[in-house]
């Protein structure tokens, strides 16, 4: 019989000259992932394994992102993916016991995904590692380190069936197959006896997993046996039920209409990186669902399976995908379709799962973007997943900045676009008019918004908050806007708030914050939830609740503010210094004009109460300058401020908006280079820096050397 070993425990760690004993998981970059010079280099985890009977298997559930299994000194097997689970035989080796050695990188791969992206690459086993004994006749590893078994409910008309696949290793004639397939409370549902290991089981009448509303499980046991022994078992969770998206009525899950409301989630924690327990999926989920989403956009890559499980049983909707992202290159196909391979293959039998996303911002890099094998590719990716798995939708989230009329747009089954008007570009205002144009053009495609935010740092305030003042207030702002648009669009089946969570992004530098994205609704440690988090509440959750806007915003020049409260009941009332203000409303909940009087202010709505200290002045800290501000300054318009002293120590943006700079370059190199919206993304650095990088401004090395002379050129 199957037998399991964890093996998380006491690792000889190696990394440059240095070494340690260390359990799993275990993130070497925990201390410094959120620096832009955090450590991307080869470690090593060393363990002695004793001698052991049977067939062994090593496996290790995440390292990123190359991975060399080594045993006794040579390496014997190597893993190009830093977000799926690999197996390695270690059958040859273990009868005597011997030496494994894991060697991990999470350098940048010319030939592997991700290269480029908005999160920090967390190196190190971060995942559990544990031995698999088994007979010799086993249910394989082969498939792509899936279990072997693959589980597929079907309707048809009225009627269910279990479809269920198995590969095994080293079966003979003699052995069989018993499937079968346990209710919620471990009754006999259905079950076979075969020689075949492709079977159909019939389903009459199942309970349907039906999202949060009943997330009903059945579990699939197969078992290899042999006259009247059981040589291996895999059990497996099922769930029946169906979903359909319409691009003018929206998502349907088993029949009913149902919204997804959705929060995007990287798995990171602060001081732990991507080294986290089950502990933490769990409170994860549960920070989720205490707003009221019932969908989750894993973004970028393939989680822990554990996360999935969660999932199923809580009946949360899950648009899964691969780390395919922002930076294009044909090097890496083989790479994106072993990665998106192995995320379909592992967590086929995932009930919660309703769509495989293949790509996400892929277009980020224009030069790259254009290159005439991006579309081709692409479809490729499409193709193979609709071949893996014909019962999920294909998806994928496009940069705001692609064209509607792409052909990128018109692969996959299902589309997202990720938009960020009111921080980035234009104003929040944009976002309907760009939904409703794009559905009045393109009336068949089946839109979701798949990512929106605004920064929101939880020590910055302000009375009148604006875009790009990185303000807790105006990230409310920015979602109260988005969230109306969301929930009066039928049709737009789905969105996605980047982000549930802070998260690591060591290249980031914004707001006074080195290496976050601090766009989440929850901070980094789960410790402090934002303003931002109750307006989701109140619009998706049924749970009763009242909150106040501004509690950390404490010290206040005294004086009269509008006062904001969120809240999912018909009315409120707000006690201030014992003065009762009431308000009849839904969601938001504005008290105009509120005596903030000094000293100590007591303010209590429902079950929640804030103090607010009126002072001479506001606290100072609570603003940056907006030369601190990475948004102002990619929207600050050319002309704003004199633009005869731009120098080689000048930054791109000062560049970028002078007027004069795009007249002069475009007479003397006879194009317009400064015209490229991936400049924003550089803003901050100095010309003499950026024009190193000829990419940036998509010129020939002559060209640059033009653009350099006429830098130095215009010193004044």
């Amino acid at each position: 019989m199957r037998k399991t070993i964890n093996l998380n425990s006491n690792w000889l760690f190696e990394i440059n000259g240095k070494s340690e004993t260390v359990n799993l998981p275990h993130c070497f970059n925990a201390a410094d992932g959120n620096t832009p010079d955090y450590i991307r280099t080869r470690c090593s985890y060393t363990k002695e394994l004793e001698a052991l009977e049977g067939n062994a298997f090593l496996l290790v559930e995440g390292a990123n992102s190359v991975t060399e299994v080594a045993v006794n000194g040579k390496v014997i097997n190597t893993h190009k993916g830093g977000y799926s689970a690999f197996v390695t035989d270690l059958t040859p080796y273990i009868k005597n016991g011997c030496t494994i050695k894991i060697y991990v990188d999470n350098s940048d791969y010319d030939d592997v995904y991700p290269s480029s992206a908005d999160f920090t690459f967390w190196g190190g086993i971060y995942r559990n590692v544990s031995l698999i004994v088994t007979e010799n006749a086993h249910f394989s590893f082969s498939d792509y380190f899936s279990c072997g078994v693959y589980a597929t409910p079907k309707k048809e008309d009225d009627k269910w069936t279990l479809g269920v696949k198995c590969i095994v290793d080293n079966m003979t004639p003699e052995m069989r197959i018993r499937y079968t397939l346990l209710d919620n409370n471990g009754a006999v549902y259905a079950q076979l006896e075969s020689a075949e290991t492709e079977v159909i089981l019939d389903c009459k009448s199942p309970v349907l997993w039906n999202g949060m509303e009943n997330p009903y499980l059945y579990t699939l046991k197969c078992e290899l046996v042999e006259n009247a022994e059981t040589l291996d078992t895999v059990t497996q969770r099922v769930g029946f039920r169906t979903v359909e998206i319409d691009s003018e009525k929206g998502c349907f899950l088993n029949g009913n209409y149902l919204k997804l409301k959705g929060v995007s989630r990287h798995q990171d924690r602060k001081g732990m990186g991507n080294a986290i327990t089950e502990r933490e999926h769990r409170e994860d989920l549960e920070l989720i669902l205490s707003i009221g989403a019932n969908s989750v956009r894993l973004a970028h890559y393939q989680q822990n399976k554990y996360f999935y499980d969660l999932c199923d049983e809580r009946g949360v909707l899950v648009w899964a995908e691969a780390p395919v992202i922002s930076s294009f290159s044909p090097l890496k196909q083989d790479n994106a379709k072993r990665q998106l391979t192995e995320l379909v293959k592992q967590n086929y039998n995932h009930p919660c799962i309703f769509c495989w996303g293949i790509e996400n911002e892929i277009t980020q890099n224009i030069k790259n973007s254009k290159n005439k094998s991006l579309v081709p590719c692409i479809k490729e990716l499409n193709d193979l997943v609709k071949s893996l798995d014909s019962t999920r939708f294909t998806t994928c989230a496009q940069l705001s900045i692609l064209s509607e009329e792409s052909p990128l747009n018109r692969i996959t089954d299902i589309l997202g676009y990720n938009h960020y008007f009111g921080w980035y570009d234009f104003g929040f205002d944009f976002l309907n008019k760009w939904l409703d144009n794009f559905h009045l053009d393109y009336p068949s495609v089946k839109l979701c918004l798949s990512e929106y935010g605004a920064e929101g740092l939880v020590n910055l305030h302000s009375a009148s908050p604006s875009q790009g003042d990185y303000s807790e207030e105006y990230q409310c702002r920015f979602h109260e806007e988005y969230i109306k648009a969301i929930s009066s669009r039928d049709w737009l089946w789905g969105s996605y708030v980047w982000n549930m969570f802070d998260f690591g992004a060591a290249n980031r530098h914004e707001g006074g914050v080195i290496g976050k994205n601090n766009k989440g609704l929850v901070t980094y440690d789960r410790q402090i939830k934002k303003d931002s988090y109750y307006l989701y509440k109140a619009f998706w959750s049924d749970e009763p609740f009242t909150h106040i806007c501004g509690e950390r915003f404490r010290t206040r020049k005294a004086g009269l503010y509008d006062i904001k409260v969120y809240s999912n009941r018909r009315e409120v009332s707000l006690t201030v210094n014992g003065k009762v203000y009431t308000k009849s409303g839904e969601k938001i909940f504005v008290f105009p004009d509120i005596e903030i009087v000094k000293g100590e202010n007591k303010l209590m709505a429902g079950e929640h109460g804030i103090v607010i200290i009126g002072a001479d002045e506001t606290d100072p800290s609570y603003s940056i300058t907006a030369e601190e501000s990475f948004v102002r300054n990619w929207e600050k318009k050319s002309g704003e401020e004199s633009e005869n002293y731009l120098t080689p120590e000048s930054t791109v943006m000062e560049l970028v908006n002078s007027h004069d700079a795009h007249i002069m370059v475009k007479g003397k190199l006879g194009k317009d280079l400064l015209n490229n919206p991936l400049l924003r993304l550089i803003y901050p650095v100095k010309i003499k820096t950026a024009l190193k990088i000829t990419r940036c401004f998509r010129m020939t090395k002559n060209e640059v050397m033009l653009l350099t002379e006429y830098t130095y050129a215009i010193h004044k």
